[in-house]
Order: C-alpha cells, then structure tokens, then sequence
C-alpha cells in the first residue's frame, strides 16, 4: 500500500476533527451513552444501519434526533405503529386528475437519515418495507427502481421484544443492520446530570436551543469514508474474524451462527474503529471492541439456551476469550 500524500493526510485528520466534534455536539443533549454515540458513528463511516434497543425512556430517539441535528444532511422521522403502511414509508403512485397519469410521490424513506422509531411496533409486512431501501439503495415501486439520496442512513429504535404490542423483526431485517447498540439505563451520576439539566431548562425538543449545531457534512463525511477504506488489514486479522465467525457457527448454544455478510460487517466495524482512533491498520482490540454491536443481532439462541439464561452476548464474550488472538 503506497503512503499517503501530506494533502490526504490532512483531509483525514480534518475529518476525524469533524466526527469527533459530531460527538461532542451530540453530548449536549445525551448523558452517558457514548457506546451508542460511538456506533452511530461507525455505522456512518460504514455505510451500514443502527438498530438501537432499550427501555422507552433512556433517550433512543433523543440520540438519533441529536446526531441529525449535528449533521448537514436531510432527515426525516417515522414513527411506526401497527396501522403503518409500507407505502406510507417508500411512497406511492397518485393519480393526477389534471394530467390524467400517475406520479410517484416520494415517501420519507427519501432521505439521508432516516428515523424509524419504535420498528417493532409495526407489523412485519411494513418492517420489510425497508429491505430493499436498506440492501440496495433504492425503492422499487410499480417495478421502476427509485434509487436513494447519498449517503443513506437508517436509525432505527425498538423496545425490548418482550415489552407488549411489538413484533419481533425477521432476521433477514435483522441482518440488514449493521450494529445492533444496546441503550442501558443510565448510570446514578448520569440520571443525576440528566436531571439537572433539565432543571436549568434543558428541552429535550429544542435542540437547537440546546446549543447543537451542524458540525459534519457530506463532504467530511465522503473523506472519512476514503480515509477508513484505506486502513490496512493482515491476513492474520481476516483470519482472526474468520474464526470468530465459524466458532459462532459451531457453538451448541445456538440455533443460527453469524454468516458470511456478519464476517465483512464485523471487518468493516473494525476497520472504521481503528481510523477513528488514529490508526491506519486493524489490530486484535478493534476486532474485540466491535465483535459484540456487530453479531449479538445475527445469532440465534437455542431455547433451553434461553431458558437457562444464557444471552447473545455472553456467547460472543465466551468465544472471543477461547479464539486465539493472532500475535
């Protein structure tokens, strides 16, 4: 791999200050979540989609909402509920009375970031709306592809399957995401610091208010990008993610282990992680840091499993302990 030029090397580091400025904006709104912060930021630097899952109340959308009002990019919000419709997501053909044609009108799903709040709270018809907009770039309705704004991004927030009126997502949705970010009650320092912010006025609806502004557009967003496709990767590395991979395949805890899709995502995790923090090569830690956000959602439990209170993330832990790390 030739070196970078000086100009290269500026405009990376220039969008590495950018992101880490984006993380920093989002922090004025959002206490303590700095994992999840993390993978948004990933996942934009990846082209891949977050799924984020918690409780309601421990500022899911709130961190979405943020990182689009620290980015110049255009967003829209959907919120699903069980009488959603998938055209009310991809848009459909209406009928013009003054031309006598169809058009197609745009639905939200038109976008660089789009929010799918509470996605499992719609039924899977309308989940699987999103497939091909997610897979492929584009909307194909009346079979003509309508392909998406560039960059792409959904954001996606559910509550715990169990908690009532959800619909748990298919897995060929469920691999569609790049990370699956966990959003845990906050800390006792942190739910105090939430608390007196909102009693000096924060408005968790005004964040401009809140002193967020846009701090990273397409263009920092489009350096980064080539930035990251350049960090290196040995063939030990590869091998190492390979073995992650099989072992998850050949664990008897599960019914279902992570794919080949799940190997490149973790890859490609890896490598956005290690040009965040400084590094033009992937190394075994980058591979640990991302292994839990990139799998735990393309596994699959067996039920005595479960039942015994084993999670997807203690498997990943148990196998990433027994993996040998290359040296």
């Amino acid at each position: 791999m030739s070196a970078p030029t000086p100009e290269t090397a500026e405009n990376s580091d220039r969008a590495r200050t950018s992101l880490e400025a984006l993380r920093n904006e989002i922090a004025k709104a959002v206490v303590g979540q700095d994992p999840a912060v993390t993978g948004l930021v990933v996942a934009l630097l990846c082209r891949g989609h977050v799924l984020l899952e918690g409780v309601p109340g421990v500022a899911k959308t709130l961190l979405v909402r943020a990182l689009a009002a620290s980015l110049e990019l255009d967003t829209k919000r959907v919120q699903f509920t069980p009488d959603l419709m998938p055209s009310d997501v991809t848009g459909s053909l209406v009928y013009d009375t003054r031309t006598s044609e169809f058009s197609f009108q745009q639905g939200p799903v038109f976008t660089n970031l789009l929010l799918a709040d509470e996605i499992n709270r719609t039924p899977p018809k309308t989940q699987s709306s999103l497939l091909e907009a997610m897979e492929e770039r584009q909307v194909t309705v009346d079979g003509t592809p309508r392909p998406l704004p560039e960059p792409f991004l959904v954001a996606a927030t559910q509550n715990p399957v169990e908690y009532e009126g959800t619909y748990p997502l298919p897995e060929a949705q469920l691999d569609r995401f790049l990370l699956k970010l966990t959003v845990p009650l906050p800390s006792r320092e942190d739910e105090i610091d939430v608390l007196t912010r909102h009693a000096e006025g924060f408005n968790p609806r005004d964040l401009e208010a809140a002193g967020i502004r846009p701090v990273a557009g397409p263009a920092d967003l489009a350096a980064a990008r080539a930035a990251v496709a350049k960090v290196s990767v040995s063939a030990e590395i590869a091998g190492y993610v390979v073995d992650i991979c099989r072992a998850t395949r050949e664990s008897p805890s599960l019914t279902l282990g992570a794919s080949p899709r799940g190997a490149t995502a973790l890859l490609s995790t890896a490598r956005a992680w290690a040009w965040l923090t400084g590094r033009d090569y992937v190394i075994p830690d980058d591979v640990k840091a991302l292994a839990l956000p990139t799998l735990r959602h393309r596994i699959q439990l067996r039920p005595e499993a479960e039942m015994e209170g084993v999670t997807a993330d203690s498997v990943i832990t148990a196998i990433l302990a027994h993996v040998p790390v290359p040296r």
